[in-house]
């Protein structure tokens, strides 16, 4: 009975032996391992060498696509930055119920904005543009909505607050730093975005942020907008 016992024993511990030199081959998913906010901390000195992400969204979303990652994790890592004024967001923050147009032909698509401060979604809504997207992630590949501007880099009056040096090569757009789709430069994710539809454009135009504050601040004179980014993101933005 002993030796039956033994050989019991030492059963158990080869199939728990057995299965954790297994599991620990398995490599895991960020979603299961990773801190997402806590890697873009990380991150942070690589993604911005001389500490300045003024309007540098298009960094982050850059950024991102360097890593191995599903499309969840790209999800997720998305909710983390603000695409207008490149700052990092709470991750416990909630995300603002938006409409922008379309590149291709101009329609309204409605979704949601992960930012840092209201006045970031007002410019967004105003000087941004969504536009389609197919990527392969480490799961397949997947479409999805961007949010875009015009390429930046041969304005006069480019920014002097924003590096310049982040996004162009000349009055080139650099795919070696940001993300270029169809000439136009990508700063970020549009979260859960479908053409709009008439009770969510009503929605977003009779809401306190998006409807009311946003109208009296896209109305300012430039030289009066105050609150966010101030101008520095209109004036990177904004056709000349």
């Amino acid at each position: 009975m002993y030796s039956n016992r033994n050989i019991m024993n030492k059963l158990k511990y080869f199939i728990v032996f057995f299965l954790l030199i297994t599991f620990s081959s398995i490599k895991p998913t960020y979603s299961n391992q990773f801190n997402y906010y806590a890697d873009l901390v990380k991150d942070w000195p690589k993604i911005f060498p001389d500490q300045n992400r003024n309007a540098a969204g298009p960094k982050f979303f850059k950024h991102i696509l360097t890593k191995e990652i599903t499309y969840q994790d790209f999800i997720e890592y998305n909710k983390l930055y603000c695409a207008v004024s490149g700052s990092l967001i709470d991750p416990n923050s909630k995300p603002e119920f938006v409409y922008l147009k379309n590149t291709e032909n101009d329609e309204r698509i409605c979704g949601f904005y992960h930012k840092c401060c209201y006045p970031c979604s007002c410019d967004l809504m105003k000087y941004s543009k969504v536009k389609k997207m197919k990527y392969n992630f480490t799961d397949g590949e997947k479409e999805f909505f961007v949010l875009t501007i015009k390429n930046p880099c041969g304005k006069k009056d480019f920014p002097r607050e924003v590096n310049k040096d982040y996004f162009c090569d000349g009055n080139k757009l650099d795919n070696n730093q940001v993300f270029v789709l169809d000439e136009r430069l990508v700063i970020g994710l549009f979260h859960n975005a479908t053409k709009c539809n008439s009770q969510s454009i009503a929605a977003i135009d009779s809401h306190d942020v998006t409807g009311q504050y946003c109208k009296l601040r896209n109305n300012a004179p430039l030289d009066e907008v105050q609150g966010g980014m101030g101008n520095i993101f209109i004036r990177l933005a904004k056709d000349n």
